[in-house]
């Protein structure tokens, strides 16, 4: 047998018809998958083993939890994908991974409203910041899309005691392009370890945590979206994140409130949080 001649067999036959990057695609594909198979000569229990285990991670899917991205997550493909597929300008915001936990259709609140609706959510924080472009001019009408989760650690698809798009809200920017809403501090927490990445993550010895951190996709017309997280610099974790989302662009301070006052337009408490990020968006290239 020659593996080579196998393979290019193989391409042959599947990628004879499709579009030119379909084929592309399929053709390395191919390529590397036999590189790996040839490189450690699977034995028939490890190759059922491997093929119980994918079907094992496609029967956890379903329509509030995607298993195969939370597996891409914390191999680093999808940390990897992003910065592959955002080669922005050095001076637009860094991406992060989307999660599996987004939402679409959540509701667009009017400045400094509070996505918290659960009665347990955590320490009220105000987020605010500004959306500009690279040259530091303000957009306007910019679309922030945020989402947490609560101070359990879980999101509210994953918690029948949150109510439905509990700690999720669209903002528009002003027309200086602020925003600013109200939320919770967030806390570190473990992702689902009851399937079978967290089956995996305790063969290879490592932790299922993620450091506290807040999801954004920020967008505007004309503009590259940015799909990001901020984290809060002085988390547990922010240095071993489970799913290698953490760029040291996107750490930041949360604040503590020292005194009762108005912080844009919203009262704080002493003892409430602040925190602030900012977004540059880079134009779409021609």
């Amino acid at each position: 047998m020659n593996v080579d001649n196998r393979i290019e067999e193989v391409v042959t036959a599947c990628c004879g018809t499709g579009s030119a990057r379909q084929k592309e695609i399929f053709a390395s594909f191919i390529r590397h998958l036999y590189g790996f198979v040839a490189d450690i000569c699977p034995t028939d229990d490890e190759w059922m083993e491997t093929i119980q285990y994918l079907t094992s991670v496609g029967q956890k899917c379903d329509d509030k939890r995607q298993e195969f991205i939370l597996l891409s997550d914390v191999l680093g493909v999808t940390a990897l994908k992003d910065d592959l597929n955002n080669l922005k300008s050095e001076d637009a915001t860094e991406t992060s991974v989307l999660g599996p936990f987004y939402r679409e259709g959540v509701k667009t609140f009017p400045l400094g409203s509070s996505i918290s609706n659960g009665k347990e959510d955590g320490e009220r924080c105000l987020v605010k910041g500004r959306v500009t472009d690279t040259n530091g001019k303000p957009i306007a009408g910019a679309l922030v899309d945020v989402w947490q989760a609560a101070v359990n650690g879980l999101y509210e698809q994953q918690d029948e005691s949150q109510p439905d798009m509990n700690l999720r809200g669209c903002f528009e920017t002003d027309e200086e392009g602020y925003y600013f809403l109200e939320t919770v501090k967030p806390k570190y927490y473990p992702i689902p370890k009851d399937g079978p990445v967290g089956t995996l993550l305790d063969k290879l010895g490592r932790h299922n945590y993620r450091p506290a951190h807040i999801h954004f996709i920020v967008s505007s017309e004309g503009f590259e979206p940015v799909v990001t997280q901020y984290f809060d610099k002085q988390s547990k974790y922010i240095d071993s994140d489970s799913v290698f989302g953490v760029k040291p662009s996107l750490l930041i301070d949360f604040e503590s409130v020292k005194e009762k006052g108005e912080y844009s337009s919203v009262v704080l408490s002493k003892g409430d949080w602040t925190a602030t990020c900012n977004f540059v968006l880079a134009s779409v290239k021609v």
